[in-house]
């Protein structure tokens, strides 16, 4: 696969679409791309836990946790189920923990920011749905581009120059 560089994909395909620039890269990896899956919780992360348990098949999970400072969404032993199920990524929309160990796992992970306490467990939330944060509109199976320059959005794979 091409490098994943998001000024180049921008100049080259100017119909994608940016996310506003809220975000600070965690993940192992710092370039990712992927197909859209999409989270919608508030505060209890029970569906991403749902979702990193299945197979990714190089998917990105995107989570609307409505930019909550108040709790992390995704800790370290999410992330190493998310990479171990073949998951390219996670972005939040909200906060994240365990960003030490975050590093170091072969996920794309780009969050708001990181905070300590863990999320709680009631079970809430949706998943594939559209979600609107940051300044797009993100559907399920559209394209996430990220790396440190930013996240953008296509409506479907780009084809990208070696």
């Amino acid at each position: 696969m091409p490098a994943i560089v998001t000024p180049d994909i921008c100049d080259a395909h100017p119909e994608v679409r940016t996310l506003d620039p809220l975000f600070v890269n965690f993940g192992g990896i710092e370039a990712f791309c992927g197909p859209v899956r999409t989270v919608k919780c508030f505060e209890d992360n029970s569906r991403v836990k749902e979702a990193v348990e299945e197979p990714g098949e190089g998917a990105v999970l995107v989570v609307d946790a409505g930019g909550s400072q108040r709790c992390a969404m995704l800790g370290d032993m999410l992330a190493e189920k998310a990479a171990a199920n073949g998951w390219a990524g996670v972005v939040m929309f909200g906060c994240v923990r365990d960003i030490d160990v975050l590093a170091e796992i072969r996920l794309g992970v780009q969050a708001l920011g990181a905070h300590p306490r863990r999320s709680e467990k009631r079970g809430e939330g949706q998943r594939d749905i559209s979600v609107v944060f940051a300044g797009a509109t993100i559907r399920p199976g559209q394209w996430l581009y990220a790396d440190n320059n930013g996240i953008l959005i296509a409506d479907e794979r780009l084809m990208l120059e070696d």
